[in-house]
């Protein structure tokens, strides 16, 4: 479900899992759902998301799903009533009897994400709800500086194309989406995390959106790319009163009922 070849890092991930794990809670919260037979949480990660569902639905069946088996076994150990497998979105059919189908910060990664959602959806029995949220942030200075920064650097050549597209425009994803649902909700919210100055948000992206980008270079060509990241970031996000600098992060919301 995610980007590259190699297996993702939980720990990283958590360095700023309450940040992470605020989108879950506030899509969460939309789901117009009392008692579901069975909830999917795709792309789960290390569990913080899967966590919260479990927490809502105590007697739902709570299954969690992810590409990355280090993310999967993380969250196994973390959450050890629910299931966890490892499976890619992209092919993945939801069972009979699933009533949600919960993702948070994956379908950005999926090819065609809106053909893959419209599937997903259809899939769902009537009342049956798809609750998804996608960073949308490829147009902040986060991605722009990390596109430049790729674009004008030594490595160039072996990172070409990383960059991730930006999401479709609103309207296409309530269309795509009508035709199965009795209602579509979709809303941005904006958030601003305080972070403990440029580094961190390199830190911050060198577990998501960073990874297209560091994964096909060499320790060194590493080392160099995020020093000219982060430099650039010191530029682009500026001190705040106590030092901290302001992580401005767009994210789209879309809850569909079958």
């Amino acid at each position: 479900m995610r980007s590259s070849t190699e297996d993702w890092n939980p720990a990283l991930y958590l360095k700023f899992a309450d940040e992470r794990t605020r989108p879950s809670r506030d899509l969460l919260a939309q789901v117009p759902l009392e008692a579901p037979r069975r909830v999917v949480d795709v792309g789960c990660g290390p569990g913080n998301s899967t966590q919260l569902l479990a927490e809502r639905w105590p007697g739902a069946e709570v299954i969690g799903l992810d590409s990355s088996p280090n993310m999967v076994k993380q969250a196994g150990e973390r959450l050890p009533a629910a299931r966890f497998e490892v499976a890619d979105v992209a092919t993945w059919q939801p069972e009979p009897g699933t009533d949600l189908i919960f993702g948070n910060a994956v379908f950005q990664w999926v090819p065609d994400h809106p053909a893959v959602l419209h599937r997903l959806l259809a899939a769902l029995p009537e009342g049956g709800v798809l609750a998804v949220q996608m960073p949308d942030n490829v147009a902040e200075p986060s991605h722009v500086l990390m596109a430049r920064t790729a674009a004008e650097g030594p490595w160039a050549s072996k990172i070409a194309g990383a960059t991730r597209d930006e999401l479709p425009e609103v309207g296409a994803y309530y269309d795509r989406l009508k035709s199965e649902a009795q209602r579509v909700e979709i809303w941005h919210t904006h958030y601003q995390h305080a972070l403990d100055g440029a580094a961190a948000i390199a830190e911050w992206f060198k577990s998501t959106a960073l990874r297209p980008y560091l994964d096909p270079l060499d320790a060194a060509e590493r080392q160099a790319f995020l020093a000219a990241y982060t430099a650039r970031l010191a530029e682009a996000y500026p001190a705040r009163v106590d030092g901290k600098v302001l992580l401005r992060f767009p994210r789209l919301f879309i809850v569909a009922v079958r």
